[in-house]
């Protein structure tokens, strides 16, 4: 089967896998590629992997777009992303409404699932949230980090600790078996990422992939896009 190959921020990796089979039925084409931090995800577009598109964040489609490596007339919001709080499904869920709160379940944690702290949008915000409550030294031997946030979530759920935690999109949590978000960050920590799509100038199946950009926004699948948990 001929498929549109995407590069992908792990935020959407569960949309895209709700959409494949209409896709498919639509155009004929499967979907394939990659998945991960949205950094990494950046540089192996600038570094010529063939990919018909992308679904990044907001920010850093613009700079693939000013770069000439994506078509401008293509690009179009996805949803907003926010980073959250995730257990494992058998355990108590925790609720966070302060800084003080947050703190006091992760100094709590005694391992702390997280992805990439220098190349995605959660890991990094994960690594800024622990400086600005003071505890990142005193965590850092907990933290447990992986590529992407799924990969993250999925290490959680296999997690043998008694008192684990997870931080990434709340689209990776919800698209992870054995694992429930279980709440957002609280004011002052909080972190929404609206995701974009965009078709790469050097697409191999240009048509296919504005359709699947426009499967991916439309409103007949607005309600998909919420349960995959974007907003908006």
């Amino acid at each position: 089967m001929t498929t549109v190959n995407i590069l992908s921020g792990g935020a959407a990796q569960g949309l895209v896998r709700g959409l494949s089979e209409a896709f498919k039925a639509q155009t004929g084409f499967g979907i394939d590629g990659e998945f991960g931090a949205v950094g990494v995800m950046a540089d192996k577009l600038r570094a010529a992997t063939p990919a018909d598109l992308v679904i990044l964040t907001k920010a850093l489609l613009a700079k693939l777009a000013a770069e000439k490596l994506l078509v401008a007339s293509s690009i179009a919001d996805v949803g907003r992303v926010e980073t959250a709080l995730a257990v494992r499904s058998r355990d108590p869920r925790v609720t966070v409404n302060t800084e003080a709160d947050l703190r006091e379940v992760l100094r709590s944690a005694d391992a702390i699932y997280v992805p990439n702290t220098k190349a995605s949008t959660a890991g990094q915000h994960v690594a800024k949230v622990l400086d600005q409550l003071g505890i990142a030294y005193e965590v850092t031997s907990r933290l447990k980090i992986f590529p992407n946030g799924a990969t993250a979530m999925r290490e959680l759920a296999a997690s043998t600790a008694t008192r684990p935690i997870g931080c990434t999109q709340a689209t990776e949590i919800i698209a992870t078996d054995g694992i429930a978000l279980s709440g957002s960050l609280p004011p002052g920590c909080e972190l929404v990422t609206m995701y974009t799509a965009g078709v790469t100038t050097q697409a191999a199946h240009p048509n296919e992939a504005a359709a699947l950009i426009a499967l991916l926004t439309g409103a007949d699948h607005r309600d998909l896009r919420r349960r995959a948990g974007f907003a908006g």
